[in-house]
């Protein structure tokens, strides 16, 4: 059985495979954080311009639709959803 750190360091790569062109390492993180930071970046459109920045629910729709859409297992496809939705309902939240 896997641990949670080689969990996340396999995820982390299929995300990757998801954004090619995203620098997704900034600090010396584990996996998990790093993953978790850039889905949250990316809901709240973080890497875009502010004027031009979508609001997270359909930053949300495009995001699951490129997940579903991609190469990645259908194993990594339903756990990556998974964070989203658990992002979003934190997002929701706040």
């Amino acid at each position: 059985m896997l641990d949670e750190k080689e969990k996340y360091d396999g995820l982390l790569n299929e995300y990757r495979l998801i954004w090619n062109n995203r620098l997704l390492a900034g600090r010396e993180e584990d996996s998990k954080e790093i993953l978790l930071d850039a889905i949250k970046r990316e809901l709240l459109d973080e890497n875009s311009h502010p004027r031009i920045r979508k609001n997270k629910f359909v930053k949300y729709y495009f995001a699951i639709k490129r997940v579903m859409e991609s190469t990645v297992s259908t194993d990594a496809k339903f756990k990556l959803i998974k964070l989203h939705n658990q992002i979003i309902a934190e997002l929701s939240e706040e």
